[in-house]
């Protein structure tokens, strides 16, 4: 079963970046690209043991899709399959048209390359969607796995325990990588979602493979400096819309409160897509992130510092910040000495840190600039091509 999936659809930017641009991406037509989504409500979503079952996914987008179903192939005495492993967390995943399945059992057959991309503060893993599909018609042998952070998209309905903090949002990625049986190879965070990606490697030898490629987008390993006079602050956003109902009973209800409030029309009109129907009919909108488990997040997010993990990293992992050059996140003199720093250390000790700069962009950097992040995330992938 194959999917021509079309890449004109939009995208809006998550992170802790404010505003998303909604942008028509004009890509080549895509053969045989399979795209899967897997979320709580989802009654096909089995986590496997043994065995991938296709079946026909009822996901509206133009052309077909495929769902996958996670089945576990043991079945009880009475012939009905086992109870489900719990879910962790909601996520998509973009294959490229040459992926191919195999049976666990079988080692003779490698692993599928697998890439992660995780969202920012108020994002989702739709967030990469059409940025995941580009990569994956460029290198059709990998699959790229876009993950609902906790608090976030349709796993905010999986109510986590706390503390809601960069580190056990780092842990909920792993646990899920490691229920799936996925081997990351190359892993791309965006702002809130690149310290979680750094939380990852620093916690786990396992499940993640040696040599890692980290991506950072926008964000430094400590300190946040975001925003400047008369910009969106995320935390400032993140508390109004706290104080707003959880129910209300239309978009543009908040998005007159927003701008009135003095946000960014850009940063009401990406606020707004936050907001889904409560029922058939539509007359009321809820929310699909959890606020304060995000306020939580957010505030670990300003207080969770990763130098020293950067400044020793282990033999195998290479790690890749990328500055936007308009970048609403500040980055001080002091962070890019701390890197510069740290790339001639860990190219001593067999690590890898590397600095770069994406023109042309503000914090948003696969909307802003989506041509040129993918030339520079694309070494990644020719370096580690199957």
């Amino acid at each position: 079963m194959s999917a021509a999936v079309s890449c004109s659809t939009a995208s809006s930017s998550g992170g802790c970046g404010l505003r998303s641009q909604l942008k028509t991406c004009s890509l080549p037509p895509f053969t045989s690209l399979n795209f899967v989504r897997t979320c709580p409500n989802s009654k096909s979503d089995r986590l496997s043991i043994n065995r991938l079952a296709l079946v026909n996914g009822n996901r509206k987008a133009r052309g077909t899709t495929i769902r996958m179903a996670l089945v576990d192939e043991r079945q009880s005495s009475t012939g009905q399959s086992v109870v489900d492993p719990p879910r962790i967390l909601a996520y998509d995943l973009v294959q490229g048209a040459l992926v191919k399945w195999r049976w666990k059992e079988d080692k003779s057959a490698p692993d599928t390359p697998t890439a992660l991309l995780l969202h920012g503060i108020l994002g989702s893993g739709k967030n990469w969607g059409t940025f995941a599909r580009r990569l994956a018609h460029e290198f059709p042998t990998w699959q790229f796995l876009l993950v609902d952070l906790r608090c976030h998209g349709d796993s905010a309905s999986l109510k986590k325990r706390g503390p809601h903090s960069v580190a056990t949002t780092a842990s909920d990625v792993l646990k899920l990588v490691g229920q799936l049986r996925l081997t990351p190879r190359v892993l791309v965070g965006h702002s809130f979602g690149g310290k979680v990606v750094l939380s990852m490697v620093e916690q786990a030898a396992k499940p993640l493979p040696r040599p890692v490629r980290a991506w950072v987008l926008d964000a430094t390993p400590g300190k946040v400096r975001a925003g400047g006079d008369g910009e969106d602050h995320p935390r400032e956003l993140i508390s109004f819309l706290r104080t707003l109902p959880k129910v209300v009973s239309s978009k543009r209800e908040v998005l007159n409160a927003l701008i009135k409030e003095g946000f960014s029309n850009d940063v009401a009109q990406w606020v707004v897509t936050n907001l889904r129907p409560t029922g058939p009919s539509c007359s009321s909108f809820s929310w699909t992130f959890d606020l304060d488990g995000i306020s939580q997040l957010y505030q670990s997010y300003e207080d969770t510092n990763l130098w020293n993990f950067v400044e020793n990293l282990p033999r195998g992992v290479h790690v890749n910040f990328l500055k936007a050059e308009r970048s609403l996140h500040r980055w001080a003199l002091e962070d890019l000495q701390r890197i510069h720093s740290a790339e001639e250390l860990a190219s001593e000790e067999g690590g890898g840190v590397e600095m770069h700069v994406l023109e042309d962009a503000g914090h948003w950097v696969h909307t802003d600039n989506p041509d040129g992040l993918f030339r520079i995330l694309s070494s990644s992938f020719q370096v580690l091509r199957a």
